[in-house]
């Protein structure tokens, strides 16, 4: 599979993410439903810690991947919805970092919302990947 970033302009870089990329050469689609800071029992976890949510929200996705034999480096989109925008854009180094050590800048939306599924939830990101 190939990937070619599409950015008629640069600033989202800084963020990330790249406004688009073709994919080419795939093989196999994974279009993964939303995966937000839930244990394996279906607990929510990390009541009012956002940061903390991020992070299980990444290693679900992570999991989920790993299901299909990929892994964060096969994410070509990520929608990301959150009920606090600033405070997820305070808490973005997380996303980014994974995102970056697995080698990738996926097509990425970030939207506010009024809630999720379960009210202590405060993001919940929603994948698809390609190899």
């Amino acid at each position: 599979m190939q990937r070619t970033p599409v950015n008629p302009w640069d600033w989202s870089l800084q963020y990330g993410f790249n406004q688009a990329e073709v994919v080419e050469g795939a093989k196999r689609f994974l279009i993964c439903s939303g995966q937000t800071a839930i244990d394996g029992e279906g607990k929510s976890q990390h009541k009012d810690d956002l940061k903390a949510q991020v992070s299980l929200a990444l290693d679900n996705l992570e999991a989920v991947l790993k299901g299909a034999e990929m892994s964060l480096s096969n994410i070509v989109r990520l929608n990301i919805y959150t009920t606090d925008v600033d405070q997820m854009l305070a808490h973005w180094d997380v996303l980014v970092r994974r995102l970056e050590s697995a080698g990738v800048r996926p097509a990425m939306t970030l939207l506010g919302i009024s809630r999720l599924a379960f009210p202590e939830l405060m993001v919940e990101m929603e994948a698809t990947a390609a190899d």
